[in-house]
């Protein structure tokens, strides 16, 4: 065996094997394992090819950019190219500032506060950093979404106004605030008193009133869109930017109502650490009870656009189905999909007054509601509990003879009008969903009929059903899941802090006196209204 060297000439065999190890060990350390597999790089799809084709010479140069980086035209003569066996890793998402208030002061300037006072210009250094991050979150919804969006005629000025809504208008209202903490703030980085600053601010707030009650709307608008495949194409470059922190664009969207939920977290942490004879206590005590009632006023506003957006989406097969309480309603407790006995998919709607049972259907590439049999009203709703394997569920005829379709987590429902006979048997996915629907139904019949009259009926004979639960008032809980089965609670924009619970939990008539049904008392009025009321805190 013999080798040439870079002359060509002829070496001896000795330096021929070194030769042959130092390419052996070059190789090995710049190829990859032969059982991996690998994509060379003239088989990458370009993310050029990913951009739907357009008329818009913006895009089709943004494409045309992104495709000349993947030619690969830099290469040196002579050297070999290495296979590509992966993309190249993406930029990496912007970071937040995460600084706390105590690492911005020096050793020394840190030893003159107490822990309590370090904590508490913490808490205030907080609010005032969220207060910039929103505003930053906020001018990039406008310049990195609406604006390129509009110019390319992604959509059109009416869609992205229905989906944006007005943001910029709450731009200034909170660079005020974050002026106002910022010319409070002392040469030693601390913040005397705030409390009076967000007493005179927290009711401006109440600007978001139209933007939280538009957000169903718009939501469904946004999720409508992007089965367009341009709008599909920008949010997802959108998404893989590192301006985005991998945030989608209703993440963007949504974030001022989540801000509006911290704010009374936020005063809470700092009235915590704030001393009692501090001269910022009442004021911060205050401020708690003014953006409780922002936000529950808020809620209100929500909750009754949430209300008529799914009253204007229901679909009438016969006029008789129109009941006249379906159009006073101003109030939806819950909503969901559950299963009837022979397994279809029903969306229930409790209202105040009225159980709904409806199919969802699709017109015209519009998302309707078909209203099923007759609504019952709740004052005639009949709630029965029933034990698991009670009733068969699908109507298989195998089924029938063996125990495999015996359902779990089912309820009936029924009215105890005899004009109308109607009786329905509803699954949901787990024990957990079909308790909150139980609670909302026993809730919403227990304002309409006195608790001496029972919802519940126990047949007798039954020992089963003898030993079932008895049918008691319970509160409406808030359910953030999305599972088709959960009782989708009346949304809001807020969460109920411990403090608030008091005048955020449902409240429900507890008085035994006899009243016909077709006359509410004080307190049953009370009730009703309680049920409609949105929750002060609900992320």
């Amino acid at each position: 065996m013999v080798a040439y060297d870079e002359l060509g000439s002829l070496v001896p065999i000795k330096r021929t094997l070194q030769v042959i190890d130092y390419q052996n060990q070059a190789n090995k350390e710049s190829e990859e394992p032969s059982n991996k597999r690998v994509r060379p790089l003239g088989r990458v799809t370009s993310l050029a090819n990913l951009i739907s084709p357009v008329k818009n010479g913006a895009v089709r140069r943004f494409g045309q950019t992104i495709q000349a980086s993947f030619r690969g035209d830099g290469k040196s003569p002579g050297v070999p190219q290495k296979p590509c066996s992966k993309a190249a890793a993406p930029t990496p998402p912007k970071r937040r500032n995460s600084t706390l208030w105590s690492e911005t002061l020096d050793v020394h300037q840190k030893g003159t506060f107490s822990t309590k006072e370090i904590k508490r210009q913490e808490a205030i250094f907080e609010l005032s950093r969220g207060e910039q991050d929103l505003i930053e979150d906020l001018q990039l919804a406008r310049k990195a979404y609406h604006d390129p969006m509009l110019k390319l005629s992604i959509m059109s000025e009416e869609e992205l106004t229905h989906i944006f809504g007005n943001l910029d208008a709450y731009i200034p209202l909170h660079e005020d605030l974050l002026a106002q903490l910022s010319k409070a703030t002392g040469p030693d980085g601390t913040v005397g008193q705030i409390g009076q600053i967000v007493v005179n601010w927290l009711p401006r707030l109440n600007a978001y009133k139209d933007y939280c009650s538009n957000q169903l709307a718009a939501k469904a608008l946004l999720d409508q869109k992007k089965q367009d495949r341009r709008v599909q194409d920008f949010l997802q470059r959108c998404l893989e930017s590192p301006f985005s922190r991998k945030l989608d664009l209703w993440s963007f969207l949504d974030i001022p109502r989540s801000r509006l939920v911290k704010y009374p977290l936020l005063l809470k942490e700092i009235l915590k650490h704030t001393p009692l004879e501090h001269p910022d206590a009442a004021g911060l005590e205050e401020a708690i009870t003014i953006i409780q009632g922002v936000l529950s006023d808020i809620n209100m506003k929500k909750g009754e656009s949430e209300c008529q957006y799914y009253i204007d989406k229901l679909e009438y097969l016969d006029d008789r189905q129109r009941d006249p309480r379906i159009e006073q309603c101003k109030s939806l407790l819950c909503h969901g999909e559950l299963r009837n006995k022979s397994g279809t998919k029903l969306h229930v709607f409790l209202f105040t007054e009225l159980l709904v049972l409806t199919r969802p259907v699709t017109r015209n590439e519009r998302h309707c509601f078909q209203v099923y049999r007759q609504p019952i009203p709740v004052q005639d709703l009949v709630l029965e509990d029933l034990q698991d394997g009670d009733v068969r569920m699908g109507g298989s005829f195998r089924g029938a003879f063996s125990n495999a379709d015996k359902a779990k987590n089912i309820f009936r429902v029924r009215s105890q009008d005899p004009s109308q006979a109607q009786s329905h048997t509803l699954q949901v996915n787990d024990v957990f969903h079909k308790q909150q629907w139980l609670n909302c139904l026993r809730s919403a019949i227990s304002v309409h009929r006195p608790l001496s009259e029972p919802s519940t009926p126990t047949p007798p004979g039954s020992d089963a059903r003898s030993k079932r639960r008895p049918s008691s008032v319970s509160a409406i809980v808030h359910m953030e899941e999305t599972d088709e089965n959960c009782p989708h609670t009346s949304s809001s924009p807020t969460t109920t802090s411990p403090s608030s619970s008091s005048s955020s939990t449902t409240s429900i008539s507890s008085s035994t006196s006899p009243s016909p049904t077709s006359h509410k008392t004080k307190k049953d009025k009370k009730s009703l209204y309680s049920l409609g009321k949105r929750k002060e805190t609900m992320v």
